[in-house]
């Protein structure tokens, strides 16, 4: 009797439910976090996804992909992260070819830039990163995270795939020269359901509208009858990773990057 208001409620507050589904340790992960001091200290718990073959060639380099949860993994429970998508898949797919990087976003917080860049700068110091394919993706709140993070460093990440989010289009719009040439040649790849009562479809097309107004070839796939929810068969789609895998950021090299 209580299911469908249980269902109403994830309707209302976009949020997921993480109860007896979370993972108790997530496989083929490793639970870790990092700390790091500027003018504030910077830290965050993670998953971390090596491919299974990460140890056999030490010279080896790979590719990485950020993954960003929604509003309803936040908390000091990193295995909530596991829920869905990458850090999801990848409990089942030992040679899925990414390493995967999945912070967890304290309760109340919103993604920060700051801190997902220092977390990226611990990651390509310490893991064997191919710089020239980096990859950056999210889902709701983390579909924000990735727009923010993605256009505000549209020359570290070979390609982007924001899921049911939105961002600043104006920042793209008002660019300055250098970034806007940047921006440019990023690769996006949208996702958004077309009855998502939560975040407008409408916030994804704005974005995809402002970018190809400067030249880039964004695209948007709306899955017509799906609510918020488009993330499920977003990440069940291979063709997302061998979209991700066809781009590169030639001739990019990884620089520790300052923070405040």
């Amino acid at each position: 009797m209580y299911k469908p208001i249980l269902a109403a409620l994830i309707m209302i507050t976009g949020l997921s439910v993480v109860d007896a589904q979370t993972p108790v340790l997530p496989t083929n992960q490793t639970i870790t976090n990092f700390q790091r001091k500027g003018t504030k200290t910077y830290r965050a718990d993670y998953l971390l996804f090596l491919p299974k073959d990460y140890n056999k060639d030490t010279q080896k380099k790979w590719p990485l992909m950020l993954f960003l949860h929604g509003a309803g993994e936040r908390g000091n429970n990193v295995m909530k992260v596991a829920v869905h998508g990458p850090p999801k898949k990848v409990q089942t797919q030992s040679d899925f070819p990414f390493i995967v990087v999945s912070p967890q976003c304290p309760e109340g917080a919103r993604w920060d830039n700051d801190v997902l860049m220092a977390l990226l700068d611990e990651v390509n110091t310490n893991h064997r990163v191919d710089a020239e394919r980096v990859y950056l993706t999210g889902l709701s709140m983390g579909g924000y995270g990735t727009w923010s993070l993605g256009l505000s460093n549209p020359a570290l990440f070979a390609a982007i795939a924001p899921i049911c989010g939105g961002g600043d289009s104006l920042k793209v719009l008002l660019a300055d020269p250098k970034t806007a040439t940047s921006l440019k040649s990023l690769p996006v790849w949208a996702f958004h359901g077309g009855k998502d009562t939560v975040v407008n479809p409408e916030e994804s097309q704005r974005m995809v509208d402002a970018l190809r107004k400067i030249g880039n070839e964004a695209k948007l796939s709306v899955y017509p009858e799906a609510g918020h929810d488009s993330w499920t068969d977003t990440y069940n789609n291979e063709e997302l990773y061998k979209w991700f895998l066809s781009h590169k950021r030639a001739g990019a090299t990884w620089t520790s990057h300052s923070i405040k």
